[in-house]
Parts: C-alpha cells; structure tokens; sequence
C-alpha cells in the first residue's frame, strides 16, 4: 500500500507548496479564516479536496504549517541578532527584517493573531511561537550579564510588546511609516538594554555600538 504522501496527484511537496500558497493568497483576497474552506483552497491550489486530506488533515493543520514556516522566517532574522556581537547595528537590521516579513505575509498574521483571540488552540499555538522568540531574547540578555529573573521579565514585555507593535502596525492602525517604526522600537530595546550591560560591567553595552 502507498503511502499517504505517495498517493497524492502530485509530488509530495509540490503538492504541500501549492496549497500552502493558496491559503495564503486567500487570506491576502480578504477572507476570513471562517471562509477559509478546504474546497476553496484546494480549488485555488488546483487539486482536488481528496488530494488535500493527503498533505494536511484539516484546515487547523495546514494553518499551523503556514505560520509556523512563517515564524521560522522571523526567528531566523531574530537570530542574527541573538546569535551576532549584540550591536545595535545588529539589533536594527533584525527588527527592520521582522518588521518586512509581517508586511510580507500580514493577511496570514492578522487571521492567526485574530483568531487566537477567539479560539483556544490557535491561542496556544500562537503563545508557543511567540515564547520561542522570548526564549531566544532571553538567552541573549543573560549572556550579556542580565539577571536570570529579570532577564526574563524583560524578554517577555520587549517580545510581546514588538509582537502586539507590529501587529497592529500591519492592519494599519499606527499612522507611522516603516522606518519610523523599526527606530522606535531600536531606542525602545536598546533603551532597556543598554543600562542593563552597563550595571553587568559591560561598559556602554554592545547594543550600542556599531
């Protein structure tokens, strides 16, 4: 017997990409995630409902794949920060990158964000990517000398702070531009940091430098 993947009308991830690409572009005609049907997406994508229960076993889950390559996007810009020298140049181009890819992909965030605000297991989908990037934001501050308990307190409002900035930037109610908002939200992180490595015996804190 073949296997689920084997079985699909075409390749296994041929298939995956096309549909993926078809929820996204549907949020991005202004649908909800309630109008979101399987049988539009699969019409859209140009495969059969049958051939999308090969690739996802409901709409849950194919919404779930899209956001989570999505974030995966974003913690890898997050990451050339967490993982670099700590400069503030660093810390620029990471929130300027993040700020691009919720441009980029804001039909799909707003639902998701929207939807967690209704919906239980889409809240504990989203609040397990969002603490990813506090985990990561986290090891960074103690790296840097921050207590571990501070560390945290302040990982968990600079994140959730930049998420809610952003995602209220994206359905447009900021009335700022793009760079506007990426300065503001640099002063804002670097603001709290810069302190912080000063205290830990860092001098003026890398965040500051380049």
């Amino acid at each position: 017997m073949l296997s689920r993947r084997n079985d699909a009308v075409t390749g296994p991830r041929e298939g995956e990409a096309k549909l993926l690409q078809a929820a996204e572009q549907l949020l991005g005609d202004g649908l909800s995630l309630a109008e979101l049907s399987v049988a539009r997406i699969a019409e859209r994508a140009g495969l059969t409902r049958t051939a999308f229960y090969f690739y996802f076993r409901d709409k849950r889950e194919l919404l779930e794949r899209l956001t989570e390559t999505v974030a995966q996007a974003l913690y890898e810009r997050a990451d050339r920060w967490w993982s670099g020298a700590g400069t503030r140049a660093e810390l620029t181009a990471a929130l300027r990158a993040i700020l691009a890819l919720h441009r980029r992909h804001a039909a799909l965030l707003r639902a998701v964000v929207e939807a967690s605000t209704y919906d239980e297991p889409t809240a504990r989908f989203w609040r397990a990517l969002v603490e990813r990037f506090i985990e990561g934001t986290e090891r960074r501050l103690r790296a840097d000398g921050v207590e571990p308990t501070q560390a945290r307190a302040l990982s968990v409002a600079l994140v959730w702070g930049t998420e809610r900035t952003c995602y209220q930037h994206i359905i447009g109610s900021t009335g700022v531009d793009d760079e506007a908002l990426v300065d503001a939200l640099v002063g804002i992180w670097d603001g709290v940091m810069a302190p912080l490595r000063r205290k830990a015996g860092r001098g003026a804190g890398a965040a500051t430098r380049g």
